[in-house]
């Protein structure tokens, strides 16, 4: 019995000793696989970081691509002088920096009393001092505006006096014209030697005209004489006759009859046609009609 039971340990240490062993090959067998899918695996991480870090390459060329295109294009702009952005803002600031004053304009890339004169001024006392230079020159352009509208004032006064005058003078003539005419060479004026004499003593720049008409009227008063002595030497019918024929000039008809005696003058109206006797008849005596 004990020999039995001795026989059955050690039998179950055998199986012990086998099952272990083949526990050991079956975990050496899993840990060779695992490996191997670690060692599988592993290129594929590899693989993953190295897309990702080819990725942010791209994208950092591909941002300092669109960089330098800006960059280009703010430099053409900044050539073109577009606005006058580059010879007016950027040259004073660029102008003595070595590379970046390539990109001024032509115009941007000049001297300091240049870039004075198109800039602007370099401090605030120069531009101070312009600006109430201006703004003297702008007071003195107003005084003269004031008084240039000053003197078209006195001169639009002046020419309203003188329309004035241009008025009251025209009426002085007017009325002196009228007063010559009713008064020197009317019918009941004075005898027209008297006014001879009397202009003749005058201011002859005022006189001159009246005095020629004074001497015109004397001269046409000689030829009326002459004419009344004339037609009073004729027969009475044959002066009526020729007076009658004078239907169109009744007023001279008027002037020489009443140039005669009025005996001469009765003795020719008498033998006149009688409307034309009545036409002269008025006419010689006005204040009748």
């Amino acid at each position: 019995m004990a020999e039995l039971n001795e026989a059955e340990s050690t039998k179950d240490a055998k199986k012990t000793k086998k099952e272990k062993k083949m526990e050991e090959k079956a975990a050496k067998k899993a840990a060779k696989k695992a490996k191997k899918n670690h060692e599988a695996d592993k290129p594929d991480a590899e693989n993953d970081d190295s897309d990702s870090v080819s990725s942010k390459i791209v994208m950092v060329l591909v941002t300092i691509l669109i960089i330098a295109i800006w960059l280009g294009i703010f430099a053409v702009f900044v050539k073109a002088d577009v606005g006058g952005f580059g010879s007016t803002v950027l040259a004073p600031a660029l102008k003595d920096v070595p590379v970046l004053s390539k990109i001024l304009p032509d115009s941007g890339n000049i001297t300091a009393s240049e870039s004075t004169e198109t800039a602007g001024y370099t401090n605030l006392d120069d531009a101070v001092s312009r600006i109430k230079e201006l703004e003297k020159q702008l007071d003195d352009a107003n005084s003269k505006n004031q008084a240039d509208a000053q003197t078209i004032n006195d001169l639009n006064a002046q020419i309203q006096d003188l329309s004035t005058y241009k008025e009251e003078q025209a009426a002085f003539e007017e009325e002196k014209e009228k007063y010559y005419e009713e008064v020197v060479f009317s019918d009941k004026a004075p005898d027209i030697k008297e006014y001879k004499k009397f202009y003749e003593q005058v201011d002859p720049a005022n006189a001159e005209i009246l005095y020629k008409q004074v001497c015109e009227q004397l001269e046409q008063d000689d030829e009326i004489k002459d004419y009344a002595q004339t037609y009073s030497k004729m027969k009475p019918k044959e002066a009526a006759a020729i007076f009658d024929s004078m239907t169109n000039n009744l007023s001279l008809v008027a002037k020489i009859l009443n140039a005669m005696d009025a005996q001469s003058r009765g003795n020719i109206l008498g033998k006149m046609d009688s409307a034309t006797a009545a036409k002269v008849t008025k006419i010689m005596n006005p204040s009748q009609n």
